[in-house]
Parts: C-alpha cells; sequence; structure tokens
C-alpha cells in the first residue's frame, strides 16, 4: 500500500479529489475531522493534513507521497523531488508595493522591510539580487502590513491581483509561478514506487485527455485531404466513408488551445457535421 498525503480543506484539497476521482480511485473524502480514509479499489491509503505539513510529512516516510502546491515546496525545501507537475492550484509569488511608491526596478528594495509567510523563498531572492533588504516573517493578512506600518513592501502568492488592488498595493516583481505537484522522499521501497508508477500512469492519461478533444466531421471526398492537413491526431485522421456516395466521414483528436481556430479552418476547408466530444482517458 502506498500512503499519499492531500491538503485536508481548499481549492487545492479539491481539485486533488476530483483528480483521483477521475483517475478511478475510490474512497470517502475527507470531513472536518476526518484524518484519513483508504481507497476501496487501489492499494492507496490517504491522509489529510495542512498543506504546511505535507512536505515534513513525506520526508519523514509519515507518507510516501504528498500533493502540494510547489510554493510551500520550495519554502519547506525538504528532501524531495517533484515527480509531475499537475496543472492546477496555479497562482505566482510576487512583491507588491504601495501604488505611490516609485519602482523602476528590483534595486529599489534595498533597505525595505518585506513582510511576507515566505521568508526563505523571499531571501533565496533577494540573495540572488544582492538586494540587502529586511525580511519580516508574518502569518496570514501579509496584504495589509503596509498600510498599518508594518513594512514597506510585501512578498506573498498572487492568483487576480484583486486583493492587492483592494489593500493599495500594486505587483512590481514575480519571484517563482507555483502549481500543485506530487512530490516523493528520496527513497521508496520497489513496490511501492510500482504502485506510484501506476498512479502516474493514471494522472498522466486524465491530464492527457483534459488537454485534448475528440472530433467527428462529415467531408466531401475531393476535400479530406485539406482536412487531414488541419487534423493531425494521435498518428493520423480515421477515414471511413458514408452511405452517401462521394463522403467520409473523418475522426482525430485536437488540442484545447486550438480548438476554436482548428473548427473555424475546417468549417472553411469544406467541413460539415462538425462534433466534438470530450474526453475522459487518453493512453499515448
Amino acid at each position: 500500500m502506498i500512503t499519499l498525503a492531500i491538503q485536508k480543506s481548499g481549492r487545492l484539497s479539491e481539485k486533488t479529489v476530483k483528480l483521483l476521482h477521475e483517475c478511478g480511485i475510490a474512497f470517502e473524502n475527507g470531513g472536518s475531522s476526518k484524518l484519513r480514509s483508504r481507497a476501496s479499489n487501489f492499494p492507496m491509503q490517504i491522509l489529510y493534513l495542512r498543506d504546511d505539513d505535507i512536505p515534513e510529512c513525506v520526508a519523514d516516510g509519515i507518507a510516501d507521497i504528498g500533493i502540494v502546491g510547489e510554493n510551500i515546496y520550495r519554502e519547506k525545501n525538504r528532501p524531495l523531488k517533484i515527480v509531475e507537475r499537475l496543472g492546477f492550484a496555479r497562482c505566482r509569488l510576487s512583491i507588491a508595493v504601495p501604488k505611490s511608491m516609485e519602482y523602476r526596478n528590483a534595486g529599489d528594495l534595498n533597505g525595505l522591510n518585506i513582510a511576507t509567510s515566505y521568508p526563505n523563498i523571499l531571501k533565496t531572492f533577494l540573495d540572488e539580487k544582492k538586494i540587502n533588504a529586511n525580511v519580516h516573517e508574518i502569518s496570514g493578512s501579509v496584504e495589509i502590513a503596509p498600510g498599518i506600518g508594518l513594512a514597506d513592501a510585501i512578498f506573498d502568492i498572487v492568483s487576480t491581483g484583486s486583493t492587492l488592488l483592494s489593500n493599495g498595493l500594486r505587483e512590481v516583481e514575480t519571484v517563482i509561478r507555483s502549481e500543485a505537484v506530487l512530490v516523493v522522499g528520496e527513497k521508496l521501497a520497489a513496490e511501492k514506487q510500482e504502485l506510484l508508477n501506476k498512479l502516474l500512469f493514471r494522472i498522466r492519461a486524465v491530464q492527457t485527455a483534459g488537454n485534448r478533444k475528440y472530433i467527428l466531421l462529415n467531408a466531401p471526398n475531393d476535400r479530406i485531404k485539406d482536412i487531414c492537413k488541419l487534423l493531425p491526431g494521435m498518428k493520423s485522421p480515421t477515414i471511413m466513408p458514408l452511405s452517401t456516395e462521394g463522403w467520409s466521414s473523418v475522426h482525430s483528436v485536437i488540442e484545447e488551445d486550438e480548438f476554436w481556430e482548428k473548427i473555424e479552418a475546417l468549417k472553411a476547408a469544406g467541413a460539415q457535421g462538425i462534433l466534438v466530444i470530450p474526453i475522459e482517458k487518453m493512453i499515448l
């Protein structure tokens, strides 16, 4: 059995649980008092922890693997490695200053007091830039620090930037970009490594499917060559003749970020009856 540590509650927790269910792993979700659960159809135990505790829990061998924000992984700096980037819970860690402050470059941070909940990441950035600033570690409500005179600037998580704006701040330096990551300790027994490989296989199949759409369309045979140039598919489009003479059905897969451009181009090339279907799993 492999033990996975995940965040107890919050946006990252919800996305993690959704991913595991999409991987076909059945288990009871953690509630306000539930600390662990066991999958009924996969040899996995799930621990529900505070995100700050996940890196240490994995590093100390209490859990074999963990899903945590990359920001926490970097801040804790435990002997772990990232085995998969999961593509959700994206954010950035940035330095922000009052709107009224003149800011030209990172050198303007010299001598300032900067409040943060991520002192290690901030100190690394300041050292790399050879900036002499004072780091004040606080927990929670970092964005109010300049307004109450506690600091001249802040270093904190930014998602949309609306919280900064509402507190009279502006983002001036993006230090790192973060997303949910799957981490593992330095040593993993062979049988647990095998289970991790099976889990990664499922995760990658779900992620690959989520970035693609299955497309079916009808086309006159004399336009198929041009249409196929627009549809690379996994290897090449599938073409099947229709009962209507001179027409064929073309099946393929397209990337999510190319979706609307491809559809417009296909219609212009003569495609008709275009049907787009979500893909649940995709094995490359």
